[in-house]
């Protein structure tokens, strides 16, 4: 059987021309009044819908069976127009204007969600359907559709599909249905497969040839054969061939048999292993940087997947703009070498902040930031705060893929003066710490980080029994850890999943005599989708200091609470133990819970309400009491961006301390947690 060849099809692969026509069924006589089109009622006829992607074409056609072969399957007849349906036009005026109703009908098993889905996508008659239109007007978007439907259902493997188009009574005056009757007939089956160029003696091939899954047997099914192409080309470039070609697939269509012969070519180009790496000369790392980057080293087999991978890796460290990746032969028919082109994007970033908080004050926050200066991904930040409660500046260096993939190195020095309800202090420190990171590109499941902390701080406060104000100077020297689980859907817009971490900072103070403690933390959160528009989330924190008194640790290493990230409703640092002026005097403890509903709504569910109840304490004893819970209830509302969601909470305390504002405004960009 010869076998023709065949266009890439936008779903099908190839065009079949219609069956010659039974001649057992009469052709429809004219309708009265529809040989002519009439011109518009007010405007002009807008353009039809781009036509529906074409079923494939059986360019030769085979030899027919013998008859007792074919008498098993009757060739498929158009369903018997009604009676009424001439009758029904010919009591309308040709120019009257009339609305119009449209439906399908005898699709049977051939009925699915993507015939459904493009006919309407295209569909003449649903374009205009409920506008104005003439009977000349409606019958030509009739015709239209029933060449649509027709082509789709060959799509599907209906190659005897027969639409034609009736007209029927509505009941509404002035309105008009058009009726689609369908008969698909039965579906047409692959008979022989031919790959041409996969053999199994082939190294590396055995088993590539399972990824083309469409089987003899199965319904000439053009969308199915384009994704098991599909998956056969991803395949063998996942596999270690990186010069493969998979021609489209040749389809033949047999009438007589009911059925579809299906021939494809194949080229591996050879199985491949990575050779070198190359990169041009102007770009803002080199090659043994992007080696750092890769998940694969020499020698390993070739994967399309793993240079994705690399291609995005590449992107999130900011330093690229663009990134071509080009396998190239390498020195052996066995390597492929991979050159690189890496466009450089800028690395300046200049910011600035203003804004407001409850309990804060108002606050100005400048940066300036190089990405690689100290190359390669050596970033350097400048930061600058200047506020009613903060005065501070912050020089911070950070190495982006350090020595493996996803390991940052952090080293920072900093100075400060803060005024806060519940101290006063003058700081400077160091500290650095290896991490492993997560970002929006890659987000992790498992993050850790490990440091070390350098801190010399001059502190007032009012603690202790004399409640009278002291001032102390605090030598602190700490190794902070994390270990997070993320499991939740998004970094800055979590729906479903959830979220638990840990820190812990064995920490040595000397003030007046050297002692020792461990601040230790626990957090968790949770995600609930109730349907598309309602997520319900929690959180809790818990938070102890072993080893020292409340009154022995500095004021800025005991935990506090209250404000945005916190409990709502409260001034920032406002909740717990409190001193002779009524500020806020932090302690050992702290535990805090959180509940919100977040809804969603808007034509693209671009804004959010939130309500929400939080409640948290602070205790001097080692554990939190519950008696002392100050919980917080109000309401957020959300604008949901490209970059994340904006939030602006505001809340009230519940059951305030004196002194507490009645309402708290909170903004930010993100959830609350």
């Amino acid at each position: 059987m010869p076998l023709a060849g065949m266009a890439a099809l936008d779903p099908a692969f190839a065009q079949n021309g219609d069956p010659p026509a039974d001649k057992d069924i009469e052709e429809m006589a004219p309708l009265p009044g529809l040989d002519l089109d009439w011109p518009d009622l007010a405007k002009e006829e807008p353009p039809l819908p781009d036509e529906a992607p074409a079923a494939p074409e059986e360019v030769v056609e085979a030899p027919p069976p013998a008859p007792d072969a074919q008498a098993a399957a009757p060739d498929a007849e158009p369903p018997a127009g009604g009676e009424g349906d001439t009758a029904v036009l010919a009591t309308i005026d040709p120019a009257q204007p009339l609305r119009y109703s449209y439906e399908l009908r005898g699709l049977g098993d051939a009925a699915d969600e993507t015939l459904f889905t493009r006919f309407n996508a295209l569909s003449a008659l649903r374009a205009g359907e409920g506008d104005p239109a003439n009977v000349a007007q409606i019958r030509r978007r009739g015709r239209a559709d029933v060449e649509l439907l027709d082509n789709l259902l060959r799509v599907r493997g209906y190659y005897d599909s027969r639409t034609r188009l009736d007209f029927g009574q509505d009941t509404r005056p002035n309105w008009i249905k058009a009726l689609l009757a369908a008969n698909p007939g039965q579906p047409y089956l692959i008979g022989a497969i031919d790959i041409d160029g996969l053999s199994d003696d082939e190294p590396h091939v055995a088993g590539l040839r399972s990824l083309f899954t469409v089987k003899p047997g199965d319904r000439a099914d053009t969308d199915a054969i384009r994704l098991a192409t599909d998956s056969l080309r991803v395949g063998l470039l996942d596999g270690g061939f990186p010069f493969s070609e998979v021609r489209d697939p040749v389809l033949v269509v047999d009438h007589g048999r009911r059925s579809a012969a299906l021939n494809m070519t194949v080229t591996t180009g050879g199985y491949r292993r990575i050779g070198n790496i190359t990169v041009n000369s102007d770009a803002p790392f080199d090659a043994s940087h992007v080696a750092v980057i890769s998940r694969f080293s020499p020698g390993d087999p070739y994967r399309q997947s793993d240079i994705a991978d690399l291609n995005r890796a590449i992107v999130a460290t900011g330093l690229v703009s663009q990134v071509t990746i080009t396998p190239q032969p390498g020195a052996t028919n066995e390597t492929v070498d991979l050159a690189l082109n890496l466009a450089r994007a800028p690395v300046h970033t200049i910011a600035g902040e203003l804004g407001y908080g409850t309990g804060e004050g108002a606050r100005a926050e400048v940066s300036w930031q190089h990405r690689n200066f100290f190359p390669p991904e050596g970033a350097l930040t400048l930061r600058g705060v200047l506020a009613q409660q903060e005065q501070s500046f912050t020089a911070t260096f950070r190495r982006g893929n350090f020595g493996i993939r996803d390991r940052v190195l952090n080293a920072e020095i900093s100075a400060a003066n803060l005024d806060r309800p519940a101290y006063q202090a003058r700081t400077v420190g160091i500290s650095g710490s290896l991490e492993r990171q997560t970002n929006l590109i890659f987000q992790k499941e498992w993050t850790w980080s490990l440091g070390a902390e350098l801190r010399v701080s001059d502190e007032r406060d009012f603690y202790g029994a004399a409640q009278v104000p002291r001032r102390r100077l605090y030598y602190i020297a700490a190794l902070p850890s994390s270990l997070n689980y993320d499991g939740s859907d998004d970094l800055l817009d979590p729906r479903k999943g959830f979220r638990l971490g840990g820190r812990i900072s064995p920490e040595i103070s000397l003030q007046g005599s050297a002692f020792s403690y461990v601040r230790a933390q626990l957090d968790g959160s949770f995600y609930l989708p109730a349907g598309d528009r309602l997520t319900f989330a929690g959180r809790a924190r818990l938070g102890t200091i072993v080893g020292a008194s409340a009154d022995r640790i500095a004021p800025t290493r005991r935990f506090y609470a209250g404000g945005g990230g916190s409990v709502r409703g409260y001034s920032y640092q406002a909740i717990g133990p409190r001193d002779a002026n009524n500020d806020p005097v932090g302690g050992r403890s702290l535990g805090e819970i959180s509940l919100e509903a977040r809804f969603r709504f808007g034509s693209q569910n671009q804004f959010g309400v939130v309500p929400f109840i939080d409640a948290g304490t602070i205790s001097a004893d080692p554990w939190p009491s519950i008696k002392e819970m100050r919980v917080g209830a109000g309401l957020g509302f959300r604008y949901y961006s490209n970059f994340g969601p904006i939030r602006v909470d505001v809340g009230t305390p519940i059951n305030p301390q004196p002194g507490d504002p009645r309402i708290g405004v909170y903004v930010s960009l993100g959830q609350a947690f």
